[in-house]
């Protein structure tokens, strides 16, 4: 709800003690009214979670499992490239880096840039009650160890 109603997520975020990171939809509200309160901002992806044509997120009621392809594809995409296909099927980038101090109005980064930049921490959320939880963070965690290995990261 917060991502989508700004006057809400300002009623959140002004409870934080400064400082605090919040995490949070990269490029909504969340990451918008962090920066106007001066909160460190920390873009999260979304292992399990299916992602809409504008880039936000789709809540299955009813969570089915995730094939092991479709899991692998789904973060790869995200960490890799800083898109997502979504569930409409078209690719849909997310606006990772969007807002961060030393981007341009509009400008998107691959994550790899950002973290060669060291301006815009990304967290991956992987959810315990989904289905095939342990094969979603197992794939997870494989995929970031080599994308952290390819950066230079280990």
């Amino acid at each position: 709800m917060m991502y989508r109603d700004r006057e809400v997520c300002h009623a959140v975020y002004s409870g934080i003690p400064p400082g605090t990171p919040v995490f949070g939809l990269a490029g909504t509200t969340h990451e918008e009214v962090a920066k106007e309160l001066n909160l460190p901002f920390v873009a999260e992806l979304y292992g399990d979670v299916k992602y809409s044509k504008d880039g936000t997120l789709v809540i299955d009621r009813k969570k089915k499992a995730w094939s092991s392809e479709d899991i692998k594809t789904h973060i790869s995409s995200q960490i890799e490239n800083s898109s997502v296909t979504a569930v409409t099927g078209e690719e849909v980038e997310l606006p990772i880096g969007v807002h961060s101090p030393t981007s341009r109005p509009s400008t998107r980064y691959l994550l790899a840039d950002l973290l060669c930049a060291q301006d815009h921490p990304v967290s991956l959320c992987c959810h315990s009650d989904s289905p095939g939880a342990v094969q979603i963070v197992t794939a997870a965690r494989q995929i970031v160890d080599e994308f952290n290995k390819a950066q230079g990261y280990t």
